[in-house]
């Protein structure tokens, strides 16, 4: 039986207690065979997380985090990293978002959601450094989106600190290449998700899928298959990328349905 590739490292996913970050701390810990932090604000969706990879035959540690509460984070990180040790595998997949328009939006959520969808991921990358450089391995993966690519309606804070983590990504890159770390993004397109949910509602959804080539969500499996090939060995040279795991929706451009099959371009 082949030997897990991350069989006695150890990864932090940030976000893990429920979609897309639970399906990545689930696999790392269950297939690639990493303990992983199950890191979260909500402890009991984290606890319920972490066990459900022990009684699968992995190994996780559930950490309560605050990420907004970005004076303390990195006070609170040798702590949190106690049990098995600092990350060899980081994974920035926590994010915040609402939907109100650009001309409405309120200074305090704009600050909230610079301060846990950049700044956090900053702080941790930081901290997650000091280790990866020394053993002159890592691999860190940013949570992105394709709202950080191409405006979205309503998503002025969300969309802009996204293409702000985009960017950030490229500047860790390039600084630690030559060091064996690697950081990449993954934008995701629509992902059927807890919090997608909330904030599209069930009545928007099919609407939204037809605008996409594949038209469906995706699934957050989709996008933790996408994390573990950049976490992976194999991605080894590839770094400061950002991956569109999206169904083509950003490819698409002006998506017209059927247009082949209409009198007039048939005529044509």
């Amino acid at each position: 039986m082949n030997t897990p590739q991350h069989h006695g490292r150890v990864a932090f996913v940030t976000g893990a207690a429920s979609g897309i970050g639970r399906q990545v701390a689930h696999q790392l810990a269950v297939d690639e065979g990493a303990r992983v932090y199950v890191a979260d604000r909500d402890a009991a969706g984290a606890a319920e997380a972490a066990a459900e990879i022990r009684a699968a035959g992995g190994q996780a540690q559930e950490v309560v985090v605050e990420l907004e509460a970005t004076g303390t984070l990195l006070h609170s990180m040798a702590e949190l990293t106690a049990a098995f040790g600092p990350p060899d595998i980081l994974v920035n997949n926590a994010g915040v978002v609402k939907t109100i328009p650009a001309a409405d939006y309120p200074l305090d959520h704009w600050n909230t959601s610079f301060a846990v969808n950049v700044t956090a991921p900053m702080l941790l990358i930081q901290h997650a450094l000091q280790h990866m450089q020394r053993q002159g391995w890592g691999r860190i993966v940013n949570i992105a989106s394709i709202s950080g690519v191409r405006a979205g309606t309503g998503r002025l804070a969300y969309g802009t600190s996204k293409a702000a983590l985009i960017a950030m990504t490229k500047q860790f890159a390039i600084e630690v290449a030559e060091s064996g770390v690697t950081v990449n993004a993954i934008a995701p397109g629509p992902i059927d998700t807890p919090m997608v949910r909330s904030v599209q509602g069930s009545g928007h959804q099919a609407s939204y899928a037809d605008m996409i080539p594949m038209r469906r969500f995706g699934s957050p499996a989709d996008i933790a298959d996408s994390v573990m090939f950049l976490a992976s060995e194999q991605a080894g040279y590839i770094t400061g990328h950002t991956l569109a795991v999206d169904g083509g929706f950003l490819a698409s451009g002006v998506l017209v349905r059927n247009l082949f099959q209409a009198p007039a371009a048939a005529a044509a």
